[in-house]
């Protein structure tokens, strides 16, 4: 018996490297796991990486911004296995990383309509077909609850996800569903390593060398490491935790 038997979760970002971790750590407790990604061939090798668990897993394309493919992506979930369980909120961009002044527009307002659009549809559409007393988890960032210079456009998406988090919280405990947010340090990742190239290059630094510097427990996250806090977010270990902001950054917030 696994923690998560028979229950049906959504991944968004779900080809990225937290998304795939939580997936098969999820997949491997026994839960049905909807990846959900922009990028077919991301989704592919998703799949090739979790073909062990069989029919337990699908993906669908989507451009999670975008209404009427939320509501698609949802619908797809529900007409395979019926209704949700978990909804894990993973799809983010960085943007760029510009002093504020010469920061581009329309780079803020694709990383907002990516980072922060994307969450409230899949609130919006989401949460009618969920389960009472199921699970929705949001991928903000060490820079949801502190400020990071050059990044202004996603340290103010991840900051709004807060707010968001919270208000849902409040409107869906006659549901008992819990909603809380899961707040990342730097990880081991593709995605990291696009930031940290993006800042060495403004700031003339190593900025990898600079974070792991920063980092009391001096290194990055591995994916599976932020795995283990979406299973307890997900899984019935978290039944009395909601409106909260779970760190996962190896001591950086403290």
């Amino acid at each position: 018996m696994g923690v998560m038997d028979n229950k049906v979760c959504i991944i968004t970002g779900g080809a990225g490297s937290i998304g795939v971790a939580s997936a098969g750590l999820l997949l491997k407790e026994g839960a049905r796991v909807m990846l959900v990604d922009n990028s077919r061939d991301n989704l592919n090798k998703a799949a090739d990486d979790l073909k062990e668990y069989g029919d337990s897993v699908a993906s669908v394309k989507a451009d999670v911004s975008d209404t009427e493919q939320t509501i698609g992506y949802i619908n797809q979930t529900v007409e395979k296995w019926e209704k949700i369980d978990v909804l894990f909120s993973n799809a983010g961009i960085h943007g760029a990383n510009k002093p504020v002044t010469e920061f581009p527009e329309d780079v803020f307002d694709e990383v907002i309509k990516v980072n922060v659009r994307s969450s409230f549809l899949a609130c919006k559409y989401g949460i009618p077909q969920m389960h009472d007393g199921g699970s929705i988890i949001i991928t903000s960032s060490i820079v949801g609850v502190k400020g990071a210079p050059g990044v202004i456009a996603y340290t103010t998406s991840k900051h709004a996800l807060v707010g968001l988090m919270r208000s849902v919280a409040l409107e869906v405990t006659s549901r008992n569903i819990r909603v809380n947010l899961l707040c990342p340090g730097p990880v081991n990742n593709s995605f990291q390593a696009d930031v940290e190239t993006d800042a060495g290059r403004e700031t003339g630094t190593d900025a990898t060398a600079m974070f792991n510097s920063m980092i009391p427990l001096k290194r990055h996250a591995r994916p599976e490491e932020i795995a283990g806090t979406v299973l307890f977010l997900a899984s019935d270990q978290s039944s009395f935790s909601t409106g909260s902001i779970f760190m996962a950054d190896g001591g950086l917030n403290a």
